[in-house]
Parts: structure tokens; C-alpha cells; sequence
């Protein structure tokens, strides 16, 4: 059983697909839904909070692939991966993540502290640790924002496949240069 909000909230994600970031509205999603622009904000308050629950609930609906690894690099690849293919899920998904300044939900909250956490644990200082989690996230938006803005929504398979290479040997890298700061 689907809440009113649940049913705007989907409305939304599908008009996502339909018209892009830079046309969505608030006025576009009432006449989608049948309803006055302000019954809306029965449900949320303002535009912002409405791409606030949407990134939410990408991020809650977001397939798991398998437990996360407990080592550092193992545990980051995997944010990584599973972050662009969140972001990938939806037409402008990587901008539309990248619009979520901090994340509000805990679980997130606690999975980018158990990130650090596995890369001190690993041995990279604790500064460090920081700077490389939150270098990884960049280079996932910025990967992800541009793929989407060259190859549309959704891209081919065969241009897929290309960035997935990519995408990879780029965080590849990344880790590489976060195992050269151990100490």
C-alpha cells in the first residue's frame, strides 16, 4: 500500500525520465498528478525538498549488489560502482544526486563513516581517509554527469560497456594513489 507522497514522489521520478532536470517543475508534476500546483506542498515543502526525497529514494531503491567488501579499496570500488549505477537508473540521475548537498539519511551517514573507518583501519591517515572518500563521490558525479550529458538517456549497451572500462580504470587510479599514501 503506496502513501499519497509515495504516489507524487514516483509521479515525480517518472517525469524525471520524461522532461529532464532542467524542466522539471512543480507546475509540470501537478498537471501530471491532475491536481493544483499547491496541493503539492501537502507533501513537501518546497522544490528542494522534493529532489531531497527523490535522491532518497533512488538511494533506498538502489539495487545491492552483494555485501560490501570490508577491505578499504574493495569497500570503496564498490560504493563507487553501486553510486554511478544509481545515478545512471534515472534521465539526468547524476545531476539530479549531485544537487543533494549532505546527506540527511543516517544509513548514508553511517556508510561514508564505515568508508573512512575500513581506510584508517587500512592505514591511511585519518585526513587522508577523508580526502580520498570524498574524491572517489567527486569523480563518481563528474564521470557520471558528463556520461549522461554525452550519451543521453539511456546510452547504448555498446557505449555503456565503453564507459564501464573506463569508469573503472579511472577509479582504479584513484585507489592507487590512496594505497601510495599509506603510511
Amino acid at each position: 500500500m503506496t502513501s499519497r507522497r509515495d504516489e507524487v514522489l514516483a509521479a515525480a521520478l517518472d517525469l524525471l525520465d520524461e522532461v529532464g532536470l532542467d524542466a522539471l517543475t512543480t507546475r509540470k508534476l501537478a498537471e501530471k498528478l491532475g491536481v493544483q500546483p499547491g496541493a503539492l506542498y501537502r507533501h513537501f515543502d518546497s522544490k528542494r525538498s522534493l529532489l531531497g526525497a527523490m535522491v532518497a529514494r533512488l538511494t533506498v531503491d538502489a539495487p545491492a549488489d552483494g555485501e560490501p567488501p570490508e577491505d578499504w579499496a574493495g569497500l570503496l570500488r564498490y560504493a563507487a560502482m553501486g553510486a554511478r549505477a544509481t545515478m545512471l537508473t534515472r534521465r539526468d540521475g547524476a545531476r539530479l544526486m549531485a544537487t543533494y548537498l549532505v546527506p540527511a539519511d543516517e544509513t548514508a551517514q553511517l556508510f561514508w563513516h564505515r568508508m573512512i573507518d575500513a581506510l584508517v583501519g587500512g592505514g591511511i591517515p585519518a585526513e587522508d581517509a577523508v580526502v580520498a572518500v570524498d574524491t572517489v563521490f567527486a569523480y563518481v558525479n563528474g564521470f557520471a554527469i558528463e556520461e549522461q550529458a554525452r550519451d543521453g538517456f539511456p546510452a547504448e549497451p555498446e557505449q555503456r560497456a565503453l564507459r564501464d572500462k573506463t569508469f573503472q580504470a579511472g577509479l582504479d587510479l584513484i585507489i592507487a594513489g590512496v594505497t601510495a599514501t599509506r603510511s
